[in-house]
């Protein structure tokens, strides 16, 4: 007699681990509406709830009834190329990484992580690095000591403990060894471009635009890929950032000034590009790995590639370009195709990274990392990042930081604690060319399809090649299996300079 599926060891496993993922996506939305919503006045009784809350999910990972089911279900037997097999090997990971670090530390790092965005948010409308470097200290001793509770690898490092969490199996050696000569061919490139006397017209991002009337054209554009109003929402944040609690509220924020509008737009088809990897998991999967990303990575490969392989394509902006005129009306009507497209392609060393046009861009994370790396190993005081910073800055891009608004307070990442993170930006971008590239081959006029509007076949890819997977294969698996080959800095640099190389007369 064949035993049913709701007896077994694996249905017990799954119901225990999403008990602990409810209470975890609970605190994803007090953290959105943290970022969005909240007085001021609520900060110091929300680090409370998120602390609560973490110290809970903590003990519903660690529980030993999650344990016993996770030995029980490994003993069933179920077949390595199985779901069951890959939703228990990932369960066993979390299990495990979890166990490791005391519930005292885990609430102490949300309690304190939650006041810290609320303190790094004032003091970097104040450019005051004096006032958040109390707290970005306090997360440096937390971080170092959630470094030693996991535990370092083997020959590795404590930043590759924290890094290990966003993207399973990163190590600093490794990342260091990927940007050296990415950081010189993408230099080769930037010197090319800049000495070029032909430059792409940048009237688009100097026009000044109504800032209501941006807000109601990147929404229309968003929906116009494939984003999904109904299980979604868009709204505004200091910092732009993609949330929510599952696949059916997935919650978008972007960000306005008068002028640059591409910033607006890149950063709303950005966040989408998350928002659509979101939703393209699958709800019969919510709270269990196969229904969770794979990597941060792989996350960040879908949303640079709506921001950039298809919003800043010449393709989409043949699409693009009448309908912007049409609904902004008179500080865009004078402008024409190659103002546009021109506009969204400038390659221009700045200060800020989420500003930073592709060619530039990843000299931004290779900064972070070094500093973030040299912090968490103790080669550097939290007191000496601003003239650390500074000085990387000059020697990466070529510019004097004038304020630490425009400096090391630009980013949210450190004032939550996330040490590691920054590279899978890096990693995203890479796995997008090498995703896009096999897309493109795989769909037949792909590209023509942006002119008409036609977004659909690339989303429908992504959601058959990797969305519906969830973490069922690893991030390295998953890149194999979908392009045939081993992740490569090829199709990146490939790209960037078959793009830019003819805007810029080369």
């Amino acid at each position: 007699m064949t035993t049913t599926v709701a007896g077994t060891a694996y249905d017990r496993l799954l119901s225990l681990y999403r008990e602990g993922t409810l209470l975890g996506s609970t605190a994803e939305i007090l953290s959105w509406d943290q970022e969005t919503m909240m007085p001021s006045g609520g900060v110091e009784y929300r680090s409370r709830q998120m602390a609560q809350l973490a110290r809970l999910s903590h003990e519903q990972i660690t529980d030993p009834r999650l344990g016993d089911a996770l030995s029980e279900a490994e003993a069933e037997g179920h077949p390595e190329d199985s779901a069951e097999h890959a939703q228990i090997r990932e369960i066993r990971r979390d299990h495990e990484k979890a166990t490791k670090l005391p519930a005292e530390l885990v609430e102490a790092f949300a309690k304190l992580s939650s006041v810290s965005q609320h303190v790094w948010a004032e003091a970097r409308q104040k450019s005051d690095f004096a006032a958040f470097k109390p707290h970005l200290e306090q997360l440096v001793k937390l971080s170092r000591d959630k470094a030693d509770c996991l535990g370092i690898p083997e020959g590795g490092e404590r930043w590759d403990a924290l890094a290990d969490t966003y993207e399973p199996g990163m190590r600093a050696s490794e990342v260091a060894a990927v940007f050296e000569p990415l950081r010189d061919r993408l230099s080769d490139l930037i010197k090319e471009l800049t000495a070029s006397s032909t430059k792409p017209s940048n009237a688009f991002n100097e026009a000044t635009i109504d800032i209501d009337a941006q807000a109601s054209f990147v929404k229309e554009i968003a929906n116009a890929v494939g984003f999904d109003f109904d299980r979604g929402r868009l709204d505004r944040s200091v910092h732009p950032f993609c949330g929510g609690s599952h696949c059916n509220d997935v919650r978008l924020t972007t960000r306005f000034q008068p002028t640059e509008f591409n910033d607006a737009l890149g950063s709303t088809m950005h966040e989408a590009g998350h928002g659509l990897y979101e939703q393209g998991l699958p709800f019969s999967m919510v709270g269990l790995p196969l229904g969770d990303a794979v990597s941060l990575g792989i996350h960040e490969s879908q949303s640079r590639m709506w921001e950039n392989q298809v919003g800043r394509s010449e393709a989409f902006w043949k699409w693009c370009t009448p309908l912007a005129q049409q609904a902004i009306g008179t500080p865009l009507a004078h402008l024409d195709f190659e103002d546009f497209y021109g506009g969204a392609n400038i390659v221009r060393p700045g200060f800020i990274r989420v500003e930073a046009d592709e060619a530039t861009y990843n000299l931004h994370i290779m900064i972070r990392f070094q500093l973030e790396r040299a912090i968490i190993g103790g080669d550097l005081a939290v007191a000496d990042i601003p003239g650390e910073w500074n000085r990387h800055y000059k020697e990466y891009l070529g510019l004097d930081v004038p304020e630490d608004r425009v400096g090391c307070l630009q980013d949210v990442h450190w004032s939550m604690g996330a040490m590691g993170y920054f590279p899978t930006y890096t990693l995203g971008n890479l796995y997008c060319a090498q995703f896009f590239d096999t897309a493109r081959e795989q769909i037949p006029g792909l590209e023509d399809g942006f002119s008409r509007g036609e977004f659909a076949p690339l989303l429908g890819w992504l959601r058959e090649n990797i969305h519906q997977h969830g973490r069922r294969y690893s991030a390295s698996e998953l890149c194999e299996r979908v392009t045939g080959k081993p992740l490569s800095a090829e199709p990146l640099l490939n790209y960037l300079e078959a793009k830019l190389r003819p805007l810029y007369g080369i």
